[in-house]
């Protein structure tokens, strides 16, 4: 496959960033979308010019690492990470625009790498749980009923890539951290926090920037790991209950 590539270049946080076009040529269908970056890279190497820096890490679907905007979908055009997109997913000849999230609290670094220190600070507000310490228990030694353990599970699957922030016309983080919040708040071991977890960690959201989720459901239309949008519904039922909890937890 011949492409044409268009990127964007940016040095710094601080730099004006643009978009610069590459011609690429002998792209297999079957590499990833990284790998074609790869050979990309290879070939400005080879030409002394500053390679592009992107985000990796696993290249399985795992860490949430890749975080690029293509053809003006994050991730691209099939609902998985970028990292797993194949070549086959684009015609020969084809123009591709490649960019980095666009959100206010995730600050380009260089190039399509972005800074996206900010999710962690809303995992830090709220997202863990009281364990005694000591050996661990043994497996299934708390049971929780099969409904909500498949709920926990099915969010505990959110990697935390940030898809959801890039593709919100608002940049809101809200699948993000009702992913966070309903997968504790459906198991046992989550209850000891459940309503201060959900207050801090919106708190901590807003106080980073995000915006307000207005249920347009683009977050979930380019999630990898496909959370639903009942998850935010199920955080705003525990916000609700937290609100009106004379207890202040």
């Amino acid at each position: 496959m011949k492409l044409k590539l268009r990127i964007w270049r940016q040095a710094s946080t601080n730099a004006q960033g643009r978009m610069v076009e590459y011609e690429l040529d002998g792209v297999s269908e079957d590499m990833s979308f990284l790998e074609m970056l790869d050979l990309l890279n290879e070939e400005l190497t080879l030409r002394n010019e500053e390679p592009v820096a992107f985000d990796h890490d696993c290249r399985e679907g795992i860490c949430g690492m890749c975080s690029l905007v293509i053809n003006g979908v994050a991730h691209g055009p099939q609902q998985t990470t970028t990292c797993q997109l194949h070549m086959r997913s684009f015609s020969d000849g084809a123009t591709i625009d490649i960019e980095p999230w666009q959100a206010g609290p995730f600050p380009v670094i260089k190039d399509l790498v972005v800074d996206r220190t900010a999710l962690d600070k809303i995992i830090q507000a709220g997202g863990y749980i009281s364990s005694n310490t000591g050996s661990a228990p043994d497996a299934h030694a708390t049971p929780a009923p099969k409904r909500e353990a498949d709920i926990a599970f099915d969010n505990a699957t959110c990697i935390g890539c940030g898809a959801c922030v890039a593709a919100c016309p608002n940049s809101s983080s809200m699948l993000f951290t009702a992913a966070k919040i309903t997968h504790l708040a459906m198991l046992p071991q989550g209850q000891p926090e459940r309503y201060r977890r959900v207050k801090s960690m919106v708190a901590a959201q807003d106080e980073l920037g995000f915006g307000n989720c207005t249920n347009i459901g683009e977050c979930a239309a380019v999630c990898p790991k496909g959370i639903p949008l009942e998850s935010i519904s199920q955080l705003n039922r525990d916000m609700m209950k937290a609100m009106f909890r004379g207890d202040g937890k």
